[in-house]
């Protein structure tokens, strides 16, 4: 009995080393000449089969490093099988796997991410010309508009707003100042949309589509230098209006299934033969369409004659159309969802533009979907998130002062805990934007192309968007509902779901762009080993194969390891770099690494292609990655705000949410996983203890409230991008005013409050009541106006409109008639 303990001691101690080796990922080499001495160790302290057993393990290890026996014996092989399995890419879709650059992304597919890398990277700041304009043009652009004019009397920007865009350049924010442009960084258009959009949606969304995927930025990023001195300097200008054709009748999500045409061949033009296209094309949903004088153009293009190349089928293509030329149709109008910025059809009938229209010259014929993936890894990131973003903090920046001043049953509606906790909600959605959208747009300012966490933002701050504004209008109720000039909820809670279904629909963006795109391009290995299978070159596609796929072998087996030992330990011991409150949520992400990853190679493995239409799994998998680079951009942006103490609740609420939601979709996934096996097996080593991790707690949410619905530090930091200047026509700045009248007057209403309850006055309402007080002495006549003054200030802000029965087209309608 005593022989059998001490081998399972000894068996357990040198699992135990095996363990400990693929925690901390060493290399084959290192790994087994420490295995041959842990066994040797163990050898001549027992014997039995185990230990043979494990010998003939370790002769295993040996025979791996030997990279001629491995080659031929097991990578070869599974080469041969793994060449049979790999699908077939098109080039639009290995054009999309190959845009933008891997980042952060690519940290957390390893499992084992380098904080070091990621708390390096310099904090976002803007130029001197940046906040120039932010302080100025945007402020007083922001001043001029009035949100019911423009979306219920006019229907479009007034003439004068238009021109103040286009003299001042908000349409030029990204071209580069040596053709006339502002030159600006991914930081500051996102500052400059995020203010325009807590006032106007119209506004913004008018700003945005010139400064995103568009004629400017494939000319800065493509064209050729004749064609940069010919458009760009009209664009920065103004002069020059753009609009980008891409989405079809037949082709919306399927943008690569684009059923317009250009056909090479040669035209009379000008009394010369010219080498030209001639287009057809049927678009619709093109934001300034009726309104632009450039219209740039994605069609595929086909040369039967052979007249550019051997190609007749060139592919996907991009030019610049001027909107006169013969045969193009602009001008009729969408009407989305009422929000009335300029959006319509556009079709174009034998337009016959010469060759080089195309952006770049002849020589970019059939890279426009290239082209098109290269700019929407970068500018996906930028417009709708912090669009999402500004309006969500004005929602909180209205929502945290309406709670605060609107009461019910004698006391502030803030103070109800159902309330509470939705103000908490938004409060914590919108850190977790503001971290978002700061953080990659910085990286986004300094080079990077982050096409997976650009659709991670895109995908996920529309969605909290939608929340946050949802959330508004529980809280505000009629004040919300009621349309009318004193409405500041309604317009941007009605184009909310816009933003949800452009630049890829979220629910297509959320399976097949996050994990679909993700789980090859972010992952260390996958898109090398693809990379072999395709090499033409036997011999060196083998040799390539089999170095990727013995690397992928041992980062699996260490997030094995990884997520059985974090999970164990509830990752108390894992290094991070961190120390203080915010420490736990670094070990946690760490946690969360390492068990997306291994569940992502085990899914991959097991289902092979066809997780990519098992969309509900792949879909899990999506929220679980997005979640852990939100939780990761929140800890960055806490720290580029210089670890403000009062935002600390904020911080935890965002991460524990993220975190519990990693968690919870980790276990959906796990649940609905078809190999039940698989699935059980991969349950032991991610929670061995079961689902430990908690939402945020009721505790928190409640301090969170105090942060938002009184003048803090914190709220102030929470929604600085909203347009808050404090005159009548601005109801936010009305609403702060109002908020800080009440710290002024809460002193007041308690003295109030306490003579009503002693009897010494009584009073139907407040106006009635403060005269009473003053009668009785309890309150001065300075403290009294003061309270009337307050009182006034508030329920002009609780306020609805109503209209007379021509607002509603019926003059003469009289129902008692």
């Amino acid at each position: 009995m005593a022989t059998l303990l001490s081998a399972l001691i000894g068996f357990a101690l040198f699992l135990s080393v095996l363990i400990f080796l693929a925690y901390k990922r060493f290399d084959l080499r290192s790994s087994t000449i420490a295995t041959g001495v842990a066994l040797a160790i163990y050898t001549a302290a027992g014997s039995g089969f185990w230990l043979l057993l494990l010998w003939v393990v370790f002769g295993g290890m040996v025979l791996l490093n030997l990279k001629s026996f491995r080659r031929t014996r097991l990578s070869a092989p599974a080469f041969n099988i793994y060449k049979t399995m790999v699908p077939t890419l098109s080039d639009t879709e290995r054009e999309a796997l190959e845009a933008g650059t891997v980042g952060w992304d690519g940290e957390l597919f390893t499992g084992h991410p380098n904080w070091n890398q990621w708390l390096s990277i310099p904090k976002p700041k803007l130029t001197s010309e940046e906040q120039a304009f932010l302080d100025g043009p945007c402020e007083e652009l922001c001043s001029m508009l009035d949100d019911w004019q423009i979306v219920h009397e006019l229907g479009d920007l007034p003439p004068e707003v238009w021109a103040y865009i286009k003299e001042h350049q908000f349409f030029a924010m990204k071209i580069p100042t040596e053709y006339g442009g502002l030159g600006f960084s991914a930081s500051a258009v996102a500052k400059v949309l995020a203010k325009l959009v807590s006032r106007s949606v119209v506004a913004a969304s008018t700003v945005a589509v010139p400064n995103s995927l568009g004629p400017g930025e494939l000319l800065v990023h493509y064209g050729t230098e004749d064609q940069k001195q010919r458009y760009l300097p009209g664009l920065a200008s103004g002069k020059e209006v753009p609009c980008f054709a891409l989405t079809a009748p037949r082709a919306g999500s399927d943008a690569a299934a684009i059923p317009d045409t250009g056909i090479v061949c040669r035209e009379e033009l000008g009394g010369k033969e010219v080498l030209g296209i001639r287009l057809n094309w049927n678009k619709r949903y093109i934001t300034l369409s009726p309104v632009a004088t450039v219209l740039g153009l994605a069609f595929k293009l086909y040369d039967p004659e052979q007249l550019l190349s051997e190609e007749v089928d060139a592919g996907i293509t991009v030019a610049l159309i001027p909107t006169n030329t013969a045969g193009v149709t602009i001008g009729r109008r969408h009407m989305p969802l009422g929000t009335p910025f300029q959006n319509g059809p556009t079709q174009g009938k034998d337009v016959f533009m010469p060759i080089d229209a195309i952006i770049g010259g002849p020589e970019r014929a059939g890279q426009g979907w290239r082209m098109l993936m290269e700019q929407l890894a970068e500018g996906r990131g930028v417009s709708l998130p912090s669009e999402a973003q500004g309006g969500a903090q004005a929602a909180v920046y209205a929502t945290g002062a309406y709670a605060r001043i609107r009461k019910q049953f004698n006391v502030s509606v803030s103070q109800f805990e159902g309330v509470g906790e939705i103000i908490a909600r938004m409060a914590g959605n919108t850190y977790i934007m503001n971290a978002s959208v700061s953080v990659t747009c910085n990286l986004i300012s300094r080079g990077a192309k982050p096409a997976v966490p650009s659709a991670i933002l895109k995908a996920r701050c529309t969605e909290l968007g939608r929340q946050v504004s949802s959330d508004a209008m529980d809280i505000q109720g009629g004040k919300g509902v009621m349309m009318g000039p004193k409405n500041y909820l309604a317009n941007t809670y009605a184009s909310i779901p816009i933003s949800i279904t452009v630049e890829g629909a979220n629910i297509l963006t959320r399976s097949l762009i996050i994990f679909g795109q993700g789980a090859i391009r972010c992952h260390p290995y996958v898109l090398k080993e693809m990379a072999a299978a395709k090499n033409p070159d036997y011999s060196r596609g083998l040799a390539e194969f089999d170095d990727s796929l013995f690397k992928h072998i041992g980062n699996a087996l260490g997030n094995a390891a990884r997520s059985f030992i974090l999970a164990l330990t509830h990752a108390r011991f894992t290094d991070v770099p961190v120390e203080g409150p915010t420490k736990r949520y670094y070990q946690h992400i760490n946690r969360f690494s390492a068990a997306f990853a291994l569940t992502a190679d085990i899914a991959m493995l097991v289902l092979g292609g066809s997780l990519k239409r098992r969309e509900s799994l792949s879909g899990r998998l999506a929220d679980v990655f997005g979640s852990l680079y939100l939780a990761s951009t929140v800890l960055k942006h806490f720290e580029n705000q210089g670890r403000q103490e009062s935002d600390l609740p904020l911080v935890e609420w965002a991460c524990r949410q993220l975190l519990y939601q990693a968690q919870e979709q980790l276990h959906g996934f796990l649940r609905n996983f078809p190999n039940r096996l698989v699935a059980a097996g991969l349950r032991a080593m991610i929670f061995p203890l079961g689902r430990m991790y908690s939402a945020p707690s009721d505790k928190l949410a409640f301090q969170i409230v105090d942060l938002v619905t009184h003048p803090t530090p914190s709220r102030e930091r929470l929604t600085e991008d909203a347009y808050i200047a404090k005159h009548e026509s601005n109801p936010l700045g009305m609403l702060q005013a109002a908020l800080e009248l009440a710290e002024h007057a809460a002193p007041l209403e308690k003295k109030i409050r306490d003579a009503v309850k002693a009897g010494l006055i009584s009073g139907a309402d407040l106006p009635a009541q403060i005269d009473a007080a003053l009668a009785k002495g309890v309150l001065t006549a300075d403290e009294a106006e003061e309270l009337r003054h307050y009182d006034a200030a508030v329920m002009a802000l609780v306020a609805v409109d109503d209209f007379g029965p021509e607002a509603f087209g019926r003059p003469d309608h009289d129902i008692t008639a």
